[in-house]
C-alpha cells in the first residue's frame, strides 16, 4: 500500500522548489493535493509538469487573510476534510543590516512568513482530520542568528514557536505539528541570497556557504521532500512538536 493512500494534502507555496517536489512525491504515494502559490501561471505550468488526475490548483496571497479563508474553502470543496497541511510559502527578503534594512520590506516578509502560516494554521485546522499531519516550513536560519537577514531570521524563529504552540492545541485530535529546518536549498531563494550577500560574486557566496556544511553541498529540494513525506504519513505518528534538521551537518 502507498503511504499516502487516499489522504488530502494542501502545500502552499505550491510552485516553488520545495512545494513542487513534496507534491509529485505525495502524489506517487498515492495522495490527492492541492497547491497554493500567488502565481497562477507557475501553478498551471506545476500542475501540467506533474500530469496527475489528483493534482488541483488555487491562486492565493498567503498574507492575504480573504485569499487564506478562499483557500481553505476550496480545500474543503475538493476534500471535505485535509489529512496533510505543509504550510510551506515564504519569502527572502533582502539582504541589509538592520540599520539599513527597508521597512515595509521587513514588514512583506513578515506578512508571508509568519502571518501567512498563522493563517493558513487558523483556516485549514478546522478542517483536518484526527490523526493529522502539519509541516511548517522554518530553516536553519530558524535555529540561529545569520547577519543582514534580520527578517528572515526571526520570521524563522517565530514560525518555530507557532508549532509548538500549535502542537499542545490540536494534540486531543492526534494532529501532529513539526517545523522541518533545512540548510541551503539549491534553488531560486538561494540564488537570490548569494547574489545579495555577495551581489555579481553569486557563485562564490555559495562555495562560502557550501563550506559551512560538512557535507559539502546545499540540500536538494527533493531530499527536503522525502522528509516531508516522512512527516506526513503513519510512519511518524508520534512526533510532534519538533524541529527536524536537514541540513547536511551544518549545525551539528
Amino acid at each position: 500500500m502507498k503511504k499516502l493512500e487516499n489522504k488530502t494534502a494542501v502545500i502552499t507555496g505550491g510552485a516553488g522548489s520545495i512545494g513542487k517536489a513534496t507534491a509529485a512525491l505525495f502524489l506517487e504515494e498515492g495522495a490527492k493535493v492541492l497547491l497554493i502559490d500567488l502565481d497562477e501561471e507557475a501553478l498551471k505550468q506545476t500542475a501540467a509538469e506533474l500530469g496527475n488526475e489528483n493534482i488541483s490548483w488555487c491562486a492565493a496571497d498567503v498574507s492575504n487573510t480573504d485569499d487564506v479563508k478562499r483557500y481553505a474553502n476550496e480545500a474543503k470543496k475538493t476534500f471535505g476534510s485535509v489529512d496533510i497541511f505543509f504550510n510551506n510559502a515564504g519569502i527572502e527578503g533582502v539582504v541589509k543590516p538592520v540599520t539599513d534594512y527597508p521597512e515595509d520590506e521587513f514588514d512583506k516578509v513578515m506578512a508571508v512568513n509568519v502571518k501567512g502560516v498563522w493563517s493558513g494554521n487558523k483556516y485549514i485546522v478546522p478542517l483536518m482530520a484526527d490523526g493529522g499531519s502539519i509541516i511548517l516550513s522554518s530553516s536553519v536560519a530558524g535555529l540561529a542568528g545569520t547577519p543582514n537577514v534580520s527578517a528572515y531570521v526571526a520570521s524563522k524563529h517565530a514560525i518555530i514557536g507557532l508549532m509548538r504552540s500549535l502542537a499542545y492545541e490540536v494534540a486531543e485530535k492526534k494532529i501532529r505539528v513539526n517545523t522541518i529546518n533545512p540548510s541551503p536549498v539549491d534553488n531560486r531563494m538561494m540564488r537570490s541570497l548569494e547574489n545579495g550577500f555577495a551581489p555579481g560574486q553569486g557563485d562564490e557566496a555559495k562555495k562560502s556557504f557550501e563550506q559551512t556544511i560538512p557535507l559539502g553541498r546545499y540540500a536538494k529540494p527533493e531530499e527536503i521532500a522525502k522528509a516531508v513525506l516522512f512527516l506526513a504519513g503513519d510512519d511518524s505518528q508520534f512526533i510532534t512538536g519538533t524541529t527536524q534538521v536537514i541540513d547536511g551537518g551544518m549545525n551539528a
